[in-house]
Protein backbone atom coordinates (compact mmCIF):
# COMPACT_ATOMS: atom_id res chain seq x y z
CA UNK A 1 0.00 0.00 0.00
CA UNK A 2 2.84 2.53 0.88
CA UNK A 3 4.34 1.70 -2.82
CA UNK A 4 1.26 2.25 -3.97
CA UNK A 5 0.66 5.70 -2.13
CA UNK A 6 4.37 6.65 -3.49
CA UNK A 7 3.33 6.16 -7.22
CA UNK A 8 0.50 8.15 -6.87
CA UNK A 9 2.07 10.57 -5.79
CA UNK A 10 5.06 10.71 -8.32
CA UNK A 11 2.28 10.66 -10.95
CA UNK A 12 1.03 14.43 -10.23
CA UNK A 13 1.58 17.10 -12.62
CA UNK A 14 4.44 18.38 -10.22
CA UNK A 15 5.50 15.22 -8.51
CA UNK A 16 6.20 15.08 -4.76
CA UNK A 17 7.31 12.51 -2.42
CA UNK A 18 8.52 12.86 1.29
CA UNK A 19 10.58 10.09 0.88
CA UNK A 20 11.49 7.50 -2.45
CA UNK A 21 14.19 5.08 -1.57
CA UNK A 22 15.74 2.51 -3.37
CA UNK A 23 16.68 -1.16 -1.28
CA UNK A 24 19.85 -2.56 -1.72
CA UNK A 25 21.16 -4.22 -5.20
CA UNK A 26 17.30 -3.37 -5.98
CA UNK A 27 16.42 -1.08 -9.46
CA UNK A 28 13.35 0.93 -9.08
CA UNK A 29 12.20 2.60 -12.47
CA UNK A 30 10.84 6.61 -11.47
CA UNK A 31 7.10 7.34 -13.61
CA UNK A 32 7.59 9.28 -17.35
CA UNK A 33 4.16 10.78 -16.36
CA UNK A 34 5.63 14.22 -15.82
CA UNK A 35 8.66 16.33 -16.85
CA UNK A 36 9.34 17.84 -13.44
CA UNK A 37 9.86 15.68 -10.06
CA UNK A 38 10.57 17.08 -6.49
CA UNK A 39 11.73 15.14 -3.93
CA UNK A 40 12.18 16.11 -0.24
CA UNK A 41 14.39 12.91 0.52
CA UNK A 42 15.99 10.33 -2.26
CA UNK A 43 17.99 7.85 -0.38
CA UNK A 44 19.43 5.18 -2.96
CA UNK A 45 21.32 2.36 -0.64
CA UNK A 46 24.55 0.54 -1.64
CA UNK A 47 24.43 -0.87 -4.97
CA UNK A 48 20.92 -0.05 -6.17
CA UNK A 49 19.76 1.69 -9.02
CA UNK A 50 17.46 4.75 -9.59
CA UNK A 51 16.10 5.09 -13.25
CA UNK A 52 14.97 8.58 -14.35
CA UNK A 53 13.51 8.18 -17.67
CA UNK A 54 13.85 10.23 -20.73
CA UNK A 55 10.49 12.27 -20.30
CA UNK A 56 12.09 14.01 -17.74
CA UNK A 57 13.61 17.29 -18.01
CA UNK A 58 13.67 18.56 -13.94
CA UNK A 59 14.51 16.68 -10.89
CA UNK A 60 14.87 18.57 -7.32
CA UNK A 61 15.62 17.02 -4.14
CA UNK A 62 16.06 18.59 -0.91
CA UNK A 63 18.59 15.82 0.49
CA UNK A 64 20.36 13.22 -1.97
CA UNK A 65 22.10 9.76 -0.41
CA UNK A 66 24.23 7.41 -2.29
CA UNK A 67 25.15 4.28 -0.46
CA UNK A 68 28.07 2.54 -1.80
CA UNK A 69 28.22 1.93 -5.64
CA UNK A 70 24.62 3.13 -5.91
CA UNK A 71 23.87 4.73 -9.46
CA UNK A 72 21.41 7.12 -10.58
CA UNK A 73 20.82 6.39 -14.35
CA UNK A 74 19.78 8.83 -16.73
CA UNK A 75 18.10 7.67 -20.02
CA UNK A 76 19.25 9.06 -22.75
CA UNK A 77 17.13 11.99 -24.65
CA UNK A 78 17.19 14.98 -27.18
CA UNK A 79 17.08 17.48 -24.30
CA UNK A 80 19.00 18.43 -21.47
CA UNK A 81 18.26 17.65 -17.86
CA UNK A 82 18.18 19.76 -14.87
CA UNK A 83 19.41 17.99 -11.12
CA UNK A 84 18.84 20.11 -8.56
CA UNK A 85 20.05 19.02 -4.79
CA UNK A 86 20.42 21.12 -2.10
CA UNK A 87 21.77 18.33 0.13
CA UNK A 88 24.07 15.69 -1.00
CA UNK A 89 25.72 12.75 0.72
CA UNK A 90 27.20 10.41 -1.71
CA UNK A 91 29.65 7.32 0.00
CA UNK A 92 32.31 5.18 -1.97
CA UNK A 93 32.01 4.33 -6.00
CA UNK A 94 28.63 6.04 -6.44
CA UNK A 95 28.22 7.91 -9.30
CA UNK A 96 25.41 9.51 -11.77
CA UNK A 97 24.91 8.02 -15.11
CA UNK A 98 23.92 9.81 -18.02
CA UNK A 99 25.62 7.52 -20.38
CA UNK A 100 24.18 7.09 -23.91
CA UNK A 101 23.23 3.90 -25.59
CA UNK A 102 24.55 1.53 -27.76
CA UNK A 103 23.73 1.20 -31.22
CA UNK A 104 22.64 -2.18 -32.88
CA UNK A 105 21.93 -3.29 -36.67
CA UNK A 106 18.48 -1.58 -35.91
CA UNK A 107 19.62 2.11 -34.20
CA UNK A 108 22.14 4.02 -34.41
CA UNK A 109 24.22 4.89 -31.32
CA UNK A 110 22.76 7.65 -28.83
CA UNK A 111 24.63 10.20 -27.58
CA UNK A 112 25.19 10.96 -23.49
CA UNK A 113 22.46 13.27 -22.07
CA UNK A 114 23.28 16.76 -21.64
CA UNK A 115 23.25 17.33 -17.97
CA UNK A 116 23.02 20.78 -15.89
CA UNK A 117 23.29 19.31 -12.22
CA UNK A 118 23.60 21.89 -9.04
CA UNK A 119 24.25 20.35 -5.69
CA UNK A 120 24.76 23.38 -2.92
CA UNK A 121 26.24 21.37 -0.06
CA UNK A 122 28.37 18.14 -0.89
CA UNK A 123 30.10 15.33 0.85
CA UNK A 124 31.14 12.91 -0.78
CA UNK A 125 35.14 11.19 -0.88
CA UNK A 126 34.27 11.79 -5.13
CA UNK A 127 31.61 12.63 -7.42
CA UNK A 128 31.48 10.53 -10.63
CA UNK A 129 29.83 11.74 -13.42
CA UNK A 130 29.41 8.71 -16.41
CA UNK A 131 28.34 11.16 -19.52
CA UNK A 132 29.93 9.05 -22.44
CA UNK A 133 28.39 8.49 -25.78
CA UNK A 134 27.03 4.81 -26.80
CA UNK A 135 29.37 2.91 -28.65
CA UNK A 136 28.38 3.00 -32.45
CA UNK A 137 26.36 -0.39 -34.28
CA UNK A 138 28.76 -3.53 -35.40
CA UNK A 139 29.11 -3.45 -39.13
CA UNK A 140 27.23 -6.13 -40.90
CA UNK A 141 29.05 -9.69 -41.56
CA UNK A 142 30.23 -10.46 -45.30
CA UNK A 143 28.36 -13.25 -46.63
CA UNK A 144 30.17 -17.13 -47.07
CA UNK A 145 31.15 -17.66 -50.72
CA UNK A 146 28.90 -20.47 -52.48
CA UNK A 147 30.88 -24.07 -52.47
CA UNK A 148 31.62 -24.58 -56.31
CA UNK A 149 29.81 -27.21 -58.42
CA UNK A 150 30.76 -31.07 -58.24
CA UNK A 151 32.12 -32.31 -61.84
CA UNK A 152 29.95 -34.94 -63.98
CA UNK A 153 31.83 -38.30 -65.15
CA UNK A 154 30.71 -37.73 -68.65
CA UNK A 155 30.34 -33.99 -68.89
CA UNK A 156 31.74 -30.85 -66.71
CA UNK A 157 34.65 -30.04 -64.76
CA UNK A 158 34.27 -29.11 -61.15
CA UNK A 159 33.14 -25.28 -60.37
CA UNK A 160 35.54 -22.88 -58.53
CA UNK A 161 34.15 -21.90 -55.07
CA UNK A 162 32.41 -18.36 -54.98
CA UNK A 163 34.78 -15.77 -52.87
CA UNK A 164 33.26 -14.53 -49.85
CA UNK A 165 32.00 -10.88 -49.36
CA UNK A 166 33.30 -8.26 -47.66
CA UNK A 167 32.58 -7.24 -44.00
CA UNK A 168 30.70 -4.32 -43.46
CA UNK A 169 32.54 -1.17 -41.55
CA UNK A 170 31.27 -0.09 -37.97
CA UNK A 171 28.97 2.83 -37.11
CA UNK A 172 30.69 5.79 -35.71
CA UNK A 173 30.21 6.15 -31.81
CA UNK A 174 28.38 8.67 -30.42
CA UNK A 175 28.67 12.20 -28.67
CA UNK A 176 29.63 12.64 -25.45
CA UNK A 177 27.49 14.96 -22.91
CA UNK A 178 27.53 18.42 -22.24
CA UNK A 179 28.11 18.90 -18.52
CA UNK A 180 27.28 21.97 -16.18
CA UNK A 181 28.00 21.85 -13.15
CA UNK A 182 27.43 24.15 -10.14
CA UNK A 183 29.64 22.82 -6.80
CA UNK A 184 29.97 24.24 -3.24
CA UNK A 185 33.18 26.60 -3.84
CA UNK A 186 35.33 24.48 -1.08
CA UNK A 187 34.64 21.30 -3.02
CA UNK A 188 38.06 20.38 -4.57
CA UNK A 189 38.32 20.25 -8.10
CA UNK A 190 40.75 16.92 -8.01
CA UNK A 191 37.36 15.41 -6.54
CA UNK A 192 35.52 16.06 -9.42
CA UNK A 193 35.68 12.93 -12.12
CA UNK A 194 33.22 13.77 -15.13
CA UNK A 195 33.27 11.69 -18.36
CA UNK A 196 32.62 13.08 -21.38
CA UNK A 197 34.14 10.90 -24.12
CA UNK A 198 32.79 9.86 -27.45
CA UNK A 199 31.83 6.29 -27.83
CA UNK A 200 34.05 4.22 -29.27
CA UNK A 201 33.18 3.38 -32.85
CA UNK A 202 31.07 0.10 -33.75
CA UNK A 203 33.22 -3.40 -34.42
CA UNK A 204 33.85 -3.84 -38.28
CA UNK A 205 31.66 -6.91 -40.00
CA UNK A 206 33.53 -10.14 -39.98
CA UNK A 207 34.78 -11.34 -43.86
CA UNK A 208 33.04 -13.78 -45.53
CA UNK A 209 34.30 -17.39 -45.52
CA UNK A 210 35.68 -18.68 -49.31
CA UNK A 211 33.00 -21.07 -51.08
CA UNK A 212 35.10 -24.70 -51.51
CA UNK A 213 35.78 -26.14 -54.87
CA UNK A 214 34.37 -28.63 -56.33
CA UNK A 215 35.79 -32.09 -55.36
CA UNK A 216 37.51 -34.35 -57.38
CA UNK A 217 35.74 -37.34 -58.42
CA UNK A 218 36.79 -40.40 -59.50
CA UNK A 219 35.03 -42.31 -62.61
CA UNK A 220 35.23 -45.43 -64.39
CA UNK A 221 37.95 -44.44 -67.18
CA UNK A 222 39.60 -41.77 -65.78
CA UNK A 223 39.29 -39.14 -63.02
CA UNK A 224 37.83 -35.46 -62.84
CA UNK A 225 40.15 -32.83 -61.13
CA UNK A 226 39.01 -30.74 -58.44
CA UNK A 227 38.81 -26.85 -58.62
CA UNK A 228 40.09 -23.98 -56.15
CA UNK A 229 38.29 -22.65 -53.41
CA UNK A 230 37.15 -18.82 -53.76
CA UNK A 231 38.82 -15.80 -52.00
CA UNK A 232 37.63 -14.91 -48.42
CA UNK A 233 36.41 -11.71 -48.17
CA UNK A 234 37.88 -8.42 -46.42
CA UNK A 235 36.83 -7.82 -43.10
CA UNK A 236 35.48 -4.14 -42.73
CA UNK A 237 36.80 -1.29 -40.96
CA UNK A 238 35.93 -0.32 -36.70
CA UNK A 239 34.06 3.12 -36.95
CA UNK A 240 35.27 5.95 -36.04
CA UNK A 241 34.91 7.76 -32.41
CA UNK A 242 32.46 10.01 -31.13
CA UNK A 243 33.11 13.58 -30.81
CA UNK A 244 33.71 14.38 -27.08
CA UNK A 245 31.59 16.54 -25.12
CA UNK A 246 32.52 19.04 -22.41
CA UNK A 247 32.71 19.75 -18.83
CA UNK A 248 32.08 23.51 -17.02
CA UNK A 249 32.56 23.94 -13.60
CA UNK A 250 31.03 27.13 -11.58
CA UNK A 251 31.35 27.39 -7.72
CA UNK A 252 28.43 28.59 -5.62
Amino acid sequence: MRKLCLLAALCSPFAHAEVVRVEPNTFMRLPATTGVLQLEKLDVAEYGTLLIPAGVTQVSIDQLHLGREARITIVPADTAIELRVAQAELEEGSQINARGAAGNYEKPARPARDLNVRIESLQAPKLIIDARGGKGAPGYAGLDGGNGSEPGCTWGSAGKGHNGDNGGDGQAGAAGAHVRLELPRDYPDDWVSVRVDGGAGGNPGEAGRPGAGGKSKGCVVYRTDGAKPGRPGLAGQPGEVGSAGAVTINRL
